[in-house]
């Protein structure tokens, strides 16, 4: 059994907190741990948890009561998982649902998708974008449907 820092990916947890330190970084140029778990709505003891397994991974670079920042792999992690969310951002933005839906239903299935099952995603995406009448037919199609 794979130790913890011979894993090759990381807990959807894991995958959650990355991808809000990239964020934070993104909006502030940082983040340290009081950010994450005010904007990840958890307590700062369960953040600097997460933030010594992080670093023993070899995601982040992290030394106390300091800012941390990614490792090129912790990077490389944040973005294919920004990359994913922003795919099915896209996707499901398509077919007019509110963006309160999309967050609640991408944050519950993000974790589970393969990336060809992404890559699908955003090749139908790409599709319905440059095939729009195919899109409106789609869609009418679900209106009459619905009544």
């Amino acid at each position: 059994m794979p130790s913890a820092t011979t894993s090759t990916r990381p807990s959807q947890s894991a995958e959650d907190y990355l991808e809000r330190i990239q964020e934070l970084i993104d909006e502030k140029g940082y983040a340290r741990v009081v950010d994450i778990a005010s904007s990840l709505d958890v307590k700062q003891a369960s953040v600097t948890n997460m933030v010594q397994k992080l670093a023993e991974m070899g995601y982040i670079d992290y030394e106390k009561y300091r800012g941390l920042t990614l490792t090129e792999k912790g990077g490389a992690v944040a973005i294919r998982i920004q990359k994913r969310h922003a795919t099915l951002s896209r996707f499901f933005s398509l077919f007019g649902l509110d963006e309160l839906t999309q967050l609640k239903d991408i944050e519950g299935i993000e974790h589970h998708l393969s990336p060809e099952t992404v890559e699908c995603l955003a090749d139908l995406a790409d599709y319905f974008e440059t095939h729009p009448a195919a899109l409106k037919k789609f869609l009418d199609s679900r209106k009459r449907r619905q009544k």
